[in-house]
């Protein structure tokens, strides 16, 4: 169930383009700015504003990948992951039907510890197959929350012992 590495070319190739995107904008701001004509420079000033929008769009998906990856790696490690034994259609992707009668065990699991993030996660994973992508992504989100949470706590608890022998 771990990403393909496709999937992580796709996304390089994306930002790459996305990146010259940025770039050819920004050149194209800044003449604007010092052509000389007021009315083109007002043009190039907001032409700035989807430049630094792209960067802090790209960013923040970057970054969201790269931490739900690292969260899907460390549960794969620890053996948590979800069997991956729902029937798929010709596409890959898991038969909806059979992907929605699936999905109450993990929204149990996660009523019953809520703050688990390793429950938080596997439910991501399961409204991911139902085709609920933005549930999906809000719980991946949450599953970030509670395990940096668990991180800082336990980073805490260990200098305090640290320091107390």
């Amino acid at each position: 169930m771990r990403p393909a590495l496709g999937a992580k070319i796709g996304g390089a190739v994306i930002t790459a383009l996305l990146a010259l995107y940025v770039v050819l904008v920004a050149r194209q701001a800044y003449l604007m700015l010092v052509g000389g004509d007021p009315i083109v420079a007002v043009m190039g000033a907001a032409l700035v504003v989807f430049p630094v929008l792209a960067c802090v769009f790209i960013a923040r998906e970057l970054i969201w990948g790269v931490q739900t990856d690292r969260l899907l790696n460390r549960l794969a490690d620890e053996g948590e992951l979800p069997d991956d034994d729902l029937p798929k259609m010709p596409s890959g992707r898991p038969v909806r039907e059979a992907a929605d009668a699936d999905f109450p065990r993990w929204k149990q699991e996660v009523e019953a510890a809520p703050d688990d993030w390793r429950a938080r996660f596997r439910l991501g994973l399961a409204y991911g197959a139902s085709g609920d992508k933005k549930r999906a992504r809000a719980a991946f989100r949450r599953a970030i929350r509670l395990e940096r949470d668990e991180r800082r706590a336990s980073s805490g608890a260990g200098r305090a012992s640290a320091s107390g022998a």
